[in-house]
């Protein structure tokens, strides 16, 4: 717990401009023990930068997609490539290492009636399933039929630790699931672990750098998606212009975005209007317990 935490406030210091208060500190220790890792981590950033847009509370993924008492498992043996568990068809189709972080969790999940398990740390923003991740699986659930999942190609952005992709494929659509190159060993974990033998196509996983060597990697002549999904990827950093660089490269006519986020700072607003000015923009559903938005975009043609 205490290298948990020491971790965690690392992270969080990173984001800030000053010095916390005790009481930040406080909040950040209360979620620690008694929260996920999103839950944790959203609270701290979110604690003395918080829009003025919005009064928000603690929210945790919990609310949207675990089941009822289900259970939380710890695991702090290592990363998750050494247990011996795992089945050997499994291994053989690892092609990234897991970043061997300190410790892990193991958070559970319910969609589309299957049972999923996904490995997290609270060491990288990229290893945690944040509230617009359990939103935009909510969606693609209830909408599954409308939105014409199966055999659909879909890309997903900062695909993190893997919940929206597993989602995606359970429902049966052909996924490539995209991310920087330290998350892509727990990425991969994570889908094979709850797609292999369960749906009809296996997801790939590809480095995606957002706005770096787009037409080289992903050339528009050979690459088509149906849908182009995205979940918390606007937050406090520095490569929003390369978010909706990369967003745009990757839709062509016929491709619809699905953007689900939670809305924490003034910069995520921001980024919306400039989103506009690129995309026809619709608001297809609003979660206001977790602040969260999902967004439809169909990238303008002139």
């Amino acid at each position: 717990m205490k290298i948990r935490f020491q971790k965690l406030l690392e992270m969080w210091f990173r984001t800030q401009p000053r010095r916390a208060c005790p009481a930040t500190l406080a909040l950040c220790l209360r979620f620690l023990m008694h929260g996920t890792a999103a839950a944790v981590m959203d609270a701290c950033l979110s604690s003395e930068q918080r829009s003025q847009h919005l009064q928000e509370g603690p929210c945790t993924p919990d609310g949207c997609s675990a089941p009822e008492g289900a259970p939380r498992e710890e695991d702090t043996g290592g990363p998750p490539g050494g247990s011996n568990k795992i089945e050997p068809s499994l291994h053989s189709l690892q092609q990234f290492v897991p970043t061997d972080y300190e410790s892990y969790t193991q958070e559970h999940y319910l969609f589309a009636g299957t049972k999923i398990v996904i490995q997290e740390s609270i060491e990288s923003y990229g290893a945690v399933v944040w509230p617009g991740a359990t939103a935009l699986c909510q969606y693609l659930e209830e909408h599954s039929e409308e939105l014409n999942l199966q055999d659909a190609k879909i890309l997903e952005i900062g695909a993190g630790p893997g919940l929206v992709s597993i989602v995606a494929s359970i429902l049966g659509a052909q996924v490539t699931a995209t991310d920087l190159p330290d998350v892509l060993g727990n990425l991969q974990y994570n889908l094979l672990k709850n797609t292999l033998k369960r749906t009809a196509h296996l997801p790939e996983v590809r480095e995606l750098v957002w706005g770096e060597s787009l037409e080289q990697r992903f050339p528009r002549s050979s690459f088509h998606y149906d849908y182009v999904l995205a979940s918390d990827v606007v937050y406090h950093h520095y490569f929003l212009d390369k978010l909706l660089a990369t967003m745009a490269h990757l839709c062509q006519p016929g491709t619809v975005l699905l953007w689900a986020n939670k809305f924490r700072f003034s910069t995520d607003y921001e980024f919306l209007d400039k989103f506009k000015q690129v995309f026809d923009t619709t608001l297809l559903a609003e979660f206001p317990d977790a602040s969260v938005k999902i967004f439809q975009g169909i990238l303008k043609w002139d």
